[in-house]
């Protein structure tokens, strides 16, 4: 492999470190690409309005501990006040993560990364199910993640972390 072909295949990386074990996610649709874009749209105009922080879609690196946990939630946020972890990747806990679910991604959202974000203490781990046409919010209680707001098919669903953030299930999961 020549030097190119290595630093092209290394800015595209999208290998993801979790509990040590290296992990290749599944190759992402563009249904999917679609539904990250509008809701990270959604959230960075509302996050733009009042200068409330940086919002990162896929990919940026989150890394939690050097060489045990790094991932790529497909839309990371981060506050004003704690943009100090943004560095060359996001090192620290971002302040809401976003995970979309696809067809061979199921249990690394749903669980394995629901379970490690949880031990991490990220105040806010969005879960969108696109074949349910549902968005779950989760918000940090008592180190433990408890639902804050979902819906399915129609509705909106709110955040915490983004205080007065509410979006419409029907404006994302457009057909």
């Amino acid at each position: 492999m020549t030097a190119v072909q290595q630093a092209i295949q290394s800015d595209f990386d999208l290998t993801e470190i979790i509990n040590g074990e290296e992990i290749v996610p599944p190759r992402r649709f563009a249904s999917h690409q679609r539904i990250i874009a509008r809701l990270a749209q959604k959230m960075q105009d509302f996050i733009k309005k009042d200068e409330l922080g940086e919002l990162f879609p896929l990919p940026v690196d989150v890394i939690f501990e050097d060489n045990k946990n790094r991932v790529q939630p497909d839309i990371s946020f981060i506050r004003k006040a704690n943009l100090g972890i943004v560095q060359d990747w996001i090192r620290g806990v971002p302040d809401l993560v976003v995970e979309v679910v696809s067809k061979g991604s199921v249990v690394m959202d749903t669980v394995i990364k629901k379970e490690l974000y949880e031990r991490y203490n990220v105040p806010e781990y969005w879960i969108v199910l696109p074949a349910l046409e549902c968005i779950e919010v989760f918000v940090i209680s008592s180190n433990k993640y408890a639902l804050f707001s979902s819906n399915e098919g129609e509705g909106t669903v709110k955040s915490q972390a983004l205080k007065g953030f509410e979006v419409n299930l029907t404006d994302i999961f457009q057909k």
